[in-house]
């Protein structure tokens, strides 16, 4: 099958999934689906998949959010950078403490916001601001699948415009 014609039947199933409208067979071929686009574009931007890491939970899509993070000390808004269902990385005025958590609402377009707790796992100054990576805590599945479809829906987005 021609890249064209995976990516056409794959957005469809997505878009079934979705809807809730896959089940058996049909859902278990979709999620490897997921994980075979997700591990292309991982090899192709040179990332690893962290072992025992599903490719589609490793995978970022750059999207700008608006993340409110309430720390122990203060509360910060920031834009996201990238999002991805494992985390997300964020500009930020000042930098955090690597470790540091903070309850995050994430403003996903067109759906609930994302509560979630998230950890700073990595912090890069950059002049003027920081840019800091978060990793979730905790997070449930419902919600990973959540940012899961959100990213994929970018992917499928990106891959439309790019045809």
């Amino acid at each position: 099958m021609a890249l064209a014609d995976w990516v056409r039947s794959f957005r469809l199933q997505h878009e079934k999934a979705k809807r809730g409208g896959l089940a058996g067979r049909e859902l278990s071929d979709y999620l490897a689906g997921r994980d075979e686009l997700a591990r292309a574009l991982l090899a192709a931007q040179r990332v690893a998949i962290p072992p025992g890491q599903k490719p589609r939970r490793t995978l970022r899509v750059a999207r700008a959010l608006q993340a409110d993070l309430d720390f122990a000390v203060k509360a910060v808004r920031a834009m996201t950078v990238d999002v991805s269902p494992a985390g997300f990385g964020a500009l930020l005025a000042a930098p955090p403490r690597v470790g540091d958590e903070a309850k995050v609402t994430l403003k996903l377009p067109g759906q609930e916001p994302l509560l979630a707790t998230a950890r700073v796992a990595e912090v890069k100054p950059l002049a003027g601001s920081a840019r800091a990576a978060f990793q979730f805590v905790g997070l449930g599945e419902e919600e990973a699948e959540r940012l899961e479809r959100f990213v994929f829906d970018a992917v499928l987005a990106q891959l439309a415009q790019a045809a």
